[in-house]
């Protein structure tokens, strides 16, 4: 390294480097003869400097709905904010807790929340960090319109903002909060000075999707995006962190699993997510590709219109909704084998589920049941509800937003025709899915959720929809259960983590047991494909962050 340091010094004798290469290296080879050295150095100065601009083309499964980092909790979103931005907290490729912009947090009160920023942060434009960026941040969430999945869920609970200091804010809860740093995880911290703005939440969703105040203290820099298109950033070379290996990055969206692998192995991109599963044992066997896997956190269920009286995609029930009715959920939910969905539609690339959060996790409980496959009683349950003859509906789901997507609904369409309720796929990409889903455009829905902790996951799926607390902010469905909603607040209120798990395994038993108010699925599991030469380790949150993919060898 001293080494490299020294003969750079020499080839730039005080000046920038010669914009040309070539005259560069003619140059640099002349100016180190002077000092001993001889071409051979020049050539290896020269392949050190390309290393170091070197630019990893990214295929992503699915396009982010937006670059405003407060307007849609959505994984493609969040992973997109983290190069651009960085949170108060953060989590390791093992889901682990550590320390983003700040670097020490502690209760200050059963309801205060005290946290420590980093010193001598800068902003990608120059401009230091300082708690009251952290105010704007937290207080522009709620006033951010028209989202499809509120970022609320990453400050709920916290009532006001306190800036002590330059370096010190003070976050007050509404009681004691013991997750407030978990939440912040994917709290994306924002300038105060770049995004404000006559609008309540300052710079629009509009003007940060052109790029207009999209500035971070993250490791990257935005450059440019058009939807459908590229995600172009660049090294942010005055980030606090680690330096990136690459000088540019371009992200690009290809839903189509055979597009994404076929752009991998013709050199068009470097690394994609998921890649195909039919294809992953024979791209494993290619000795110019890496695949690297790993269990996943995210859950894909299937979620109902339970509180409206007329459904799209629902006929033959004398204009009721059917699906308000319980036992007509338990018959749709042992309908289905999962068994059968993991081993033949995901090619064993998955697990069945029997709880909101993976098995082991805290929350969840040690004797959960996977539901049985029981077309008889499916049958017998429809007939009891007033259904003999079934019905119709329609499953909307996304076609490229999570593995095999469109082949699993299609699948469950299949078990549900058989027991009676035909059922219609409607398939869509996944931006216009989740447009269709917000307006109730269809009676059923395919979907997941990837969060790694057990409340916030309860909160955003089966608790009654408050976008004011951030709860219920991926209930679309509108469930509502009182009881369900007193567990929940019991449960992120109490301190003792034992007591919080046994609450939140009454949330299960309730709302998934007794209410099916929404059918498990299966966990997937995560998998991306990469050139040789490449290194990254595998997240369970399937979160791609271009910061650490690093070429083989280094840390």
């Amino acid at each position: 390294m001293t080494r490299d340091i020294r003969l750079a010094a020499l080839c730039m004798g005080g000046g920038g480097p010669v914009g040309n290469a070539r005259r560069f290296l003619m140059a640099c080879n002349a100016r180190l003869r002077q000092f001993g050295f001889g071409l051979a150095a020049a050539a290896l100065l020269m392949g050190s400097a390309a290393s170091q601009a070197q630019e990893l083309k990214v295929g992503l499964k699915s396009e982010p709905t937006s670059m405003d980092p407060h307007y849609h909790a959505l994984t493609t979103n969040f992973q997109i904010s983290a190069h651009i931005f960085d949170s108060l907290t953060a989590l390791d490729p093992n889901l682990q807790l550590i320390p983003g912009l700040a670097l020490s947090w502690k209760t200050v009160g059963s309801d205060i929340w005290e946290f420590t920023l980093r010193p001598d942060v800068k902003f990608s434009d120059g401009s230091p960090l300082t708690a009251d960026d952290v105010a704007f941040s937290i207080e522009r969430v709620a006033k951010v319109p028209n989202s499809p999945s509120p970022v609320t869920i990453t400050i709920r609970g916290i009532q006001r903002v306190e800036v002590v200091g330059p370096l010190t804010v003070r976050l007050h809860t509404d009681g004691p909060r013991p997750l407030v740093p978990t939440s912040l995880a994917n709290l994306s911290i924002m300038s105060r000075k770049a995004a404000s703005g006559p609008s309540p939440e300052g710079k629009s969703t509009a003007q940060l999707n052109q790029g207009d105040g999209l500035i971070g203290t993250g490791p990257f820099k935005f450059v440019s995006w058009s939807r459908g298109g590229d995600l172009v950033l660049e090294r942010n070379d005055t980030y606090w962190g680690p330096k990136p290996s690459w000088a540019k990055v371009l992200m690009r969206p290809l839903s189509n699993p055979a597009a994404r692998v076929n752009a991998l192995l013709s050199g068009g991109v470097d690394l994609v997510e998921d890649p195909p599963i039919d294809d992953m044992a024979q791209l494993k066997k290619n000795p110019k590709l890496t695949i690297q896997e790993a269990p996943s956190v995210r859950l894909i269920f299937l979620a109902f219109n339970v509180s409206d009286d007329s459904v799209p995609g629902i006929t033959g029930t004398q204009g009721k909704n059917p699906l308000k009715d319980v036992r007509v959920r338990r018959a749709l939910s042992e309908a289905i084998d999962r068994k059968a969905l993991v081993a033949q539609v995901m090619g064993g690339f998955g697990a069945p589920a029997a709880e909101l959060m993976m098995p082991g996790s805290p929350g969840t409980r040690s004797n959960g049941v996977i539901v049985k496959h029981d077309p008889q009683h499916a049958r017998k349950l429809l007939a009891e509800a007033g259904y003999p003859g079934g019905f119709t509906l329609s499953l909307g789901t996304p076609n490229g937003r999570y593995q095999n997507d469109l082949k699993v609904a299609q699948a469950v369409a299949s078990m549900w025709s058989r027991v009676g309720v035909k059922t219609t796929v409607e398939a869509s990409s996944p931006a216009i899915f989740f447009k269709n889903m917000m307006a109730k455009a269809y009676s059923s829905t395919l979907g997941g959720w990837g969060d790694v902790e057990s409340s916030a996951r309860a909160r955003a799926l089966v608790s009654t929809r408050n976008d004011a607390k951030g709860w219920g902010t991926a209930n679309w469905g509108g469930y509502a259960n009182a009881e369900v909603d007193a567990l929940l607040d019991a449960a992120v209120n109490t301190l003792d983590d034992g007591k919080r798990s046994a609450l939140l395994q009454q949330v299960t038993a309730q709302a998934i047991d007794t209410d099916a108010a929404l059918t498990l699925l299966y966990f997937e599991r995560s998998a991306w494909g990469m050139r040789k030469g490449l290194s990254y380790a595998a997240r369970p949150d399937q979160q791609t962050r271009a910061q650490f993919v690093t070429p083989s060898g280094t840390k």
